[in-house]
């Protein structure tokens, strides 16, 4: 039940905040001019791209500035921060993991910037096995993933910094927690995989020159094997380099620790697949399948059979086998056909469990090694469900079951009964059964139907004066499936609606639909979104003076372009660590790697056109109201570099012609988003709500 004296909101006249005309910093243009297939494009920004520049570090200063002075005058904002303090305040854990003779879990008291990792001995007292806290002051260096030899006695672990997408690789006894030797260095986008107790593969590049370890350019992965005891400079390429160039290469043991199996590829979809046989000592690397047309994972292998998963002759993906000998897809025999469902399969004990997407939610069935349907696992409601995949000897799993308003919980399932009971119920202030979330199904502008899950407190009345939040992502095969947001409470309970649109360009509907919102085709996803934004203004759900949008990383990009096209239509605007300049991604960090989804202004004369087109840096015209917006980036955004939204904002800035407020706010020492301290979340949270509910003239009142 929510406290008494929960927050409510008044309306102000009914009128937004009459302001002030700001006064934003001033931005220097420069006479930067490229040409594109005899087409000049300006860039009057490009010096915003040196982010280790001296005037880039006091545009930034000087934008902060700006941007907290104005959220430091909304009176309300405090309010609203006690109110995210005292919900985020419960224990979280994790589901539990077996590694050797420990059950290892992750847990936050409460406020805590990082989950603590411990471990508990059977009959045992829990014990800190790892505390990030400890890390660094302010908690900005987190855990960024561990793991285990087979029989649970070493473990190697990774540290990020800031945020960053470069790691830190620490190698330790797990039973006295020694650190073995020194730090492994410049460790990015990367699994960590034991070959036994000799030593582990992980992945890397080659690092950017020194003053551009942000936006430089990395092109060619490398797969590296660490030998236990040795210095890293003495770590063998397995694959990859200048030899065989790729983008994206990852490496892995099979359980049964007979195989190396690697994934290659160059852009965010489509990869080459190859093996190794460790139980012959100096074996050659083994092509089972070339090409990046296709996605392909190798699940299991046991008894000389592989267990694949694949979208080759089969867009929503299937399983197959092929002998370890012979793997390659003329060998392929299919063990789970594919169905009207997208699928993402993993093994657990004896057998394997594929998730199902249906309309964006899950649905889990059990199968046994020789593709017999053993039973629908049942689940609580409509939500998404994650989990499900254990050791080959393990009897039982943990799988999180949540909702938007259905808080995490974790189940455990004995695999032979297929029984499930709840393992550890969330403690979050909230109950559902005063919130309702329902699922419809919206037109878009081309005629094709999209879902889209709405949820509010029950007893709203639909008369279009509600504050409304629309979020939305539309790329990378990305499914948004439900999930609980503690933030969202601060909405729902003061007659706010959430609403979450599955537009084309994610995985909700498989390959299609994915593609449906690629290239030349990006265009859609847009129009699905704004489709989405004209629905729940015709249903009076709300109004385009309360209706708020946002996204972060490729949503960054979606609500930078919804905001352009169709300025008047939104009331308030939060692009989140956005690719806003559709004309030089591909030339930072990994951002040539996203071709697949938009294509490149290299491409062709066509591409470069289409681009430009919904570009948001580039389609800012002067004299336009747009949105209040507030802009969100991170000084040490090292995957989408943070002069996309530099740039973004300089433009809107100079642009703009209401009086509306166009902000940027910089966290600085974090990255693209994963392992920010709790802290920084809440703060941030909280700047957005009180952003959002000021500039549409509601106050927050307790």
């Amino acid at each position: 039940m929510l406290a008494a004296g929960s927050l409510l909101l008044a309306s102000c006249a009914d009128k937004t905040p009459k302001e002030e005309a700001l006064v934003y910093p001033e931005t220097k243009k420069v006479d930067q001019v490229d040409e594109y297939f005899g087409v000049l494009v300006e860039d009057p920004y490009r010096w915003l791209e040196n982010d280790t520049a001296a005037d880039t570090k006091a545009w930034v200063e000087a934008q902060n500035k700006v941007t907290f002075g104005y959220l430091d005058k909304i009176a309300f904002r405090p309010a609203i921060k006690s109110r995210l303090e005292a919900l985020w305040n419960y224990e979280k854990y994790s589901a539990p993991f077996v590694e050797g003779r420990y059950t290892y879990f992750y847990k936050n008291d409460g406020l805590q910037n990082q989950f603590v990792l411990y471990r508990q001995a059977e009959g045992g007292e829990a014990e800190v096995f790892l505390d990030p806290n400890t890390f660094s002051a302010g908690g900005t260096t987190s855990l960024a993933g561990i793991n285990f030899t087979k029989d649970g006695s070493l473990c190697a672990y990774q540290l990020s910094e800031g945020g960053s997408d470069w790691r830190k690789v620490v190698v330790m006894d797990a039973e006295s927690k020694t650190i073995l030797e020194d730090t492994l260095i410049d460790v990015k986008f990367s699994g960590i995989s034991w070959k036994g107790k000799e030593g582990f593969y992980y992945s890397s590049y080659d690092k950017p020159k020194e003053g551009s370890e942000l936006s430089g350019k990395t092109q060619n992965h490398k797969l590296y094997f660490h030998k236990l005891g040795t210095p890293q400079a003495q770590d063998v390429l397995v694959f990859g380099g200048d030899k065989q160039p790729r983008r994206y290469i990852g490496g892995y043991v099979t359980e049964d620790e007979k195989f190396l199996v690697i994934s290659a590829a160059n852009a965010t979809y489509g990869n080459e697949l190859y093996v190794q046989d460790l139980s012959k000592p100096n074996s050659k690397i083994v092509t089972l399948v070339s090409g990046f047309d296709n996605e392909h994972d190798v699940l299991h292998h046991e008894n000389g059979t592989f267990f694949i998963q694949t979208n080759l002759d089969a867009p929503n993906r299937r399983i197959v086998t092929a002998p370890s000998s012979k793997a390659t897809p003329d060998n392929w025999t299919t063990l789970i056909a594919e169905t009207e469902n997208p699928l993402t399969a993993g093994s657990a004990g004896e057998y394997l469990f594929c998730s199902y997407l249906k309309d964006a939610v899950s649905m889990i069935q059990q199968y046994d090694f020789k593709g017999q349907l053993v039973r629908n696992i049942e689940l609580p409601g409509l939500g998404s469900a994650a989990g499900f995949g254990a050791k080959r000897t393990d009897t039982e799993l943990y799988y999180t079951f949540t909702s938007y308003i259905y808080p995490p919980t974790i189940f455990k399932l004995n695999l032979a009964s297929g029984k499930s009971e709840v393992y550890k119920q969330s403690g979050v202030k909230f109950d559902p059964s005063q919130y309702e979330s329902k699922q419809v199904f919206y037109t878009s502008k081309d005629g094709t139907k999209v879902p889209m899950l709405i949820t509010y407190k029950k007893g709203l009345k639909f008369d279009g004066t509600n504050p409304t939040l629309l979020y939305g992502y539309g790329g990378f095969n990305v499914s948004l499936t439900p999930s609980f947001s503690t933030s969202n409470i601060v909405l729902m309970e003061n007659g706010g609606v959430f609403a979450v649109a599955n537009i084309r360009g994610g995985g909700e509907y498989g390959d299609a639909w994915h593609n449906a919102g690629t290239q030349r085709q990006k265009q859609n996803v847009f129009d699905d979104f704004i489709a989405a934004a004209e629905y729940l203004v015709a249903e009076k759900y709300t109004s385009s003076a309360r209706l708020a949008i946002a996204g972060g990383s490729n949503g960054g990009l979606l609500v930078g372009a919804c905001m352009t096209q169709r300025p008047e239509l939104f009331k308030v605007a939060f692009p989140a660590v956005g690719v806003l300049d559709m004309l030089r991604y591909h030339k930072f960090t990994a951002g040539a790697g996203w071709a697949y989804d938009y294509g490149t202004a290299d491409d062709s004369k066509e591409m470069f056109e289409y681009l430009r087109a919904y570009s948001p840096v580039h389609n800012v015209k002067a004299g336009t109201s747009y949105p209040a917006t507030m802009i969100t980036t991170a000084d040490h955004d090292d995957r989408v570099v943070p002069a996309h939204s530099y740039k973004f904002a300089a433009a809107l800035q100079a642009g703009h012609a209401g009086t509306a407020p166009v902000l940027i706010r910089i966290d600085t020492k974090a990255g693209h988003g994963a392992g920010k301290p709790t802290s920084m979340i809440i703060d941030e949270q909280t700047d957005k709500w009180a952003f959002m509910f000021y500039n549409m003239g509601l106050e927050i009142k307790y």
